[in-house]
């Protein structure tokens, strides 16, 4: 569920504190575990090394990320693949086919 209107967007404090010490245009990556925390118009252009749960993972903020949030950008489980019969069909289509092994020639 959104937040409320008239509460605004959730911020993180310390997060923006880290935002504004850093220089415009510099490429270090600041961490954070503020998922939660919604994209501004002042983040545009910054590196962030967003918590999943085990690693951080590297988001370069860019203008049609405003409004959303950081976990959006860093997703939290690694998809494996779909199992069943119809996986495994697709599976072999795609495999390239083994060459014939080549004829040897007697003299």
């Amino acid at each position: 569920m959104s937040r409320s209107l008239k509460k605004g967007p959730y911020i993180d404090e310390k997060l923006m504190e880290k935002v504004k010490k850093l220089r415009a245009g510099d490429q270090t990556a600041i961490r954070t575990w503020a998922r939660s925390c919604v994209v501004v118009p002042e983040m545009v252009g910054y590196t962030f090394a967003v918590h999943n749960g085990k690693d951080f993972i590297t988001v370069q903020v860019r203008e049609d990320m405003v409004g959303h949030k950081l976990g959006e950008f860093s997703p939290t489980t690694k998809f494996s693949r779909h199992g069943g019969r119809m996986q495994r069909e697709l599976e072999s289509q795609t495999q390239p086919s083994e060459p014939a092994p080549e004829a040897k020639k007697q003299k």
